[in-house]
């Protein structure tokens, strides 16, 4: 599992809020969930190789949203 988040100061487009974001579960070479943006993409999410749009709340609401994901995908509960 690995989290990145920064505070940037323009949005990464089309996205609005102030957040750049990486989270990812998997193995090396297997990504099971992941939560990102980038530019032209905007905010989505990988889910068992499907990728769809993620609509940004709140950083505590993405990471609700990874770790439940993470979950689902059999993985382990985290403190926060």
């Amino acid at each position: 599992m690995e989290i990145k988040v920064w505070r940037v100061p323009n949005s990464v487009r089309p996205a609005t809020h102030e957040y750049k974001y990486s989270l990812f579960y998997g193995r090396p070479g297997l990504r099971l969930v992941g939560f990102d943006n980038e530019q032209g993409k905007g905010d989505h999410m990988h889910i068992a190789g499907i990728e769809r749009p993620y609509v940004f709340v709140s950083l505590e609401q993405l990471l609700d949203d990874f770790f439940d994901e993470v979950l689902k995908a059999g993985g382990v509960p985290c403190a926060r």
